[in-house]
């Protein structure tokens, strides 16, 4: 279990650039319903406190926090040691690739005998070395790996340049969720996007979830696993993973950065995206494997289907009334 933690290194990290202001990029990306929502979510807040921490991490416009990419740098080129600190996420993949493959299937019925993910694009954030990318590629999806740790990337790249079946299928880039955003081209393209061991590690998490539905086709799904925000992921995922059992390297993980389902589900759902499941995952350390659960406690998959595009901010107090009277409808 406590290995659940290990994996978690990566993602949505990212070596900020200069941070955007608010307002409407060329690309029709606007970092001002951005603002507006981070803004109106803390009012909200400060009026009617709710037993979650999501307000305390809204305070930049950059997923990434620079102290997780300086970690994650040393660590650039260990990904595929199956046996070192990347072991846990290795053994992730039995879990995580049925899940986005069968989920996909079901959604895209296509038959591709041999290649089940054929004519799917899918965007791998924090995609690390490629771990989770590789097997997606081979499954026949056209894939994007994302990272914003330029020496990941480049591990990413020279592993996927072994294997000729690749070639075509995969190309990576050193940036941030929030710069690829504003890319006019990449927009609104995915049918899928992939956010696997990487939420616990981000600066804020309402640009991630704007971004993330900016980024998907409508109906495009989004795959999210990580860690809860529990005592028990506290003392097996800090306190036993880390400290004493050092699996994986200490100050890996930050608590206060953990984010139960609940919460999440609440921002998503604020953010244009019907959650669909929540499954729990429990890492066994002795055998080295996987396997699903009901409990979520420790760690979750979810999976979340994209159902608009029009994110704009929640009205505050007395909007949606105003409104009723400009349009002359009333409920």
């Amino acid at each position: 279990m406590f290995s659940c933690k290990f994996g978690r290194l990566i993602s949505g990290l990212c070596i900020p650039k200069a941070a955007p202001m608010c307002g409407m990029s060329p690309t029709g990306f606007s970092w001002s319903a951005v603002c507006q929502r981070r803004t109106l979510r803390l009012q909200r807040t400060q009026k009617n406190p709710e037993p979650c921490h999501l307000s305390l991490r809204q305070s930049s416009h950059a997923t990434v926090d620079p102290d997780e990419v300086r970690r994650f740098q040393l660590l650039s080129s260990k990904w595929w040691d199956e046996q070192g600190e990347f072991a846990a996420l290795h053994a992730m993949n039995d879990l995580r690739v049925p899940l986005i493959r069968d989920n996909l299937l079901n959604m895209h019925p296509k038959n591709h005998p041999g290649r089940p993910l054929s004519g799917l694009k899918i965007l791998d954030v924090g995609c690390g070395g490629g771990l989770l990318t590789e097997p997606l590629g081979r499954l026949g999806a056209s894939v994007l790996g994302i990272d914003p740790v330029e020496d990941s990337i480049s591990t990413a790249q020279v592993h996927a340049s072994y294997d000729p079946e690749l070639r075509g299928r995969l190309r990576y880039q050193a940036c941030t969720l929030e710069e690829l955003s504003a890319e006019a081209e990449e927009a609104g393209r995915f049918d899928a996007l992939v956010a696997s061991e990487v939420v616990e590690h981000l600066a804020d998490l309402e640009t991630f979830a704007f971004c993330c539905n900016h980024m998907l086709k409508p109906g495009g799904s989004l795959f999210i696993t990580t860690i809860n925000k529990t005592n028990l992921s506290y003392a097996l995922g800090i306190v036993v993973a880390e400290q004493l059992l050092r699996i994986v390297p200490n100050g890996t993980h930050d608590w206060e950065k953990f984010i139960s389902p609940v919460e999440l589900e609440r921002l998503l759902e604020s953010n244009g995206f019907s959650v669909q499941t929540v499954q729990g995952m429990l890492y066994n350390p002795l055998s080295g494997a996987w396997s699903w659960t009901n409990s979520t406690a420790i760690n979750y998959a979810l999976r979340a289907v994209k159902v608009r595009d029009d994110v704009q901010p929640e009205p505050t107090d007395g909007t949606e009334e105003e409104e009723s009277h400009r349009t002359g409808t009333h409920s």
